[in-house]
């Protein structure tokens, strides 16, 4: 992220979401740059994807107020839809429609009109322009949700564990993609699992935890802290992992 992109196109407060009588989300607040990656981590049950879905207005805002580039998310849902890209843990698409015309329709939904194909090989899936998406393999699939997600040039993009389950070529490739996303001036809100891939992509991360943010920082910052607190554990230091092995004996080309 650039030190001139100071503006926040996010701001969260208070946002709360309550089930049965208890807050799954809290009470919330936080701001994200124009122009970063920003992470949501936490484990499972801790609020993520619902504090990403109430910004993606899918789910209702019980209390609290979320703007995403100046609209109020609860008051103007529609408004929201038109400038944020949404790809979700699991996509699903119509089978047997072709991946160009499954591009088309998206496109066209917002009045756009896009060179398909030329979608299709931002995303390294130029090949693919003829298949259905139930031939695509997972990480096939992630980078083709990714590439519909953004037809539209929306200004906030919502990635929700996009690594999940993918191998390690195809994992280190979506990192790729999702920092050429952020370049093309795209704010990016993403949860994920992975601590190494926080830590990589990420200009900030807010870590959750029972419906709270219990912590909101850079990467190197956070670490920072905890070393400042007297953390230690046993070191080993390595240039390389076994990951770093695999990719250097299996090559890092997709094999999809």
């Amino acid at each position: 992220m650039s030190k001139r992109d100071t503006k926040n196109i996010v701001t969260v407060k208070n946002l709360t979401k309550t089930y049965d009588d208890k807050n799954v989300v809290d009470g919330i607040s936080f701001e994200v740059k124009k122009g970063e990656i920003f992470g949501i981590l936490g484990p499972n049950g801790a609020g993520k994807t619902t504090t990403l879905e109430m910004l993606e207005t899918m789910r209702e805002i019980d209390g609290g107020e979320a703007l995403i580039a100046g609209i109020d998310v609860k008051k103007q849902p529609n408004k929201v839809k038109e400038i944020i890209g949404v790809q979700p843990q699991t996509p699903n698409f119509e089978e047997k429609t072709k991946l160009t015309e499954i591009i088309d329709f998206l496109a066209s939904c917002y009045g756009e009109k896009v060179d398909a194909k030329e979608i299709l090989k931002s995303v390294q899936l130029e090949e693919k322009a003829s298949s259905y998406p139930e031939q695509l393999s997972g990480g096939q699939r992630q980078r083709f949700s990714i590439s519909t997600a953004l037809v539209h040039g929306p200004k906030v993009f919502f990635l929700d564990e996009p690594t999940t389950g993918l191998d390690p070529q195809a994992r280190r490739n979506l990192w790729d993609l999702v920092k050429q996303v952020r370049d093309r001036g795209i704010t990016v809100i993403m949860t994920t699992h992975y601590m190494d891939e926080a830590e990589l992509l990420c200009d900030r991360v807010a870590v959750m935890d029972e419906g709270k943010i219990i912590a909101l920082d850079t990467p190197k910052k956070l670490i920072k802290q905890l070393l400042a607190k007297g953390f230690k554990k046993e070191q080993h230091v390595e240039q390389a992992d076994l990951e770093d092995v695999f990719i250097d004996l299996t090559g890092k080309a997709l094999r999809e």
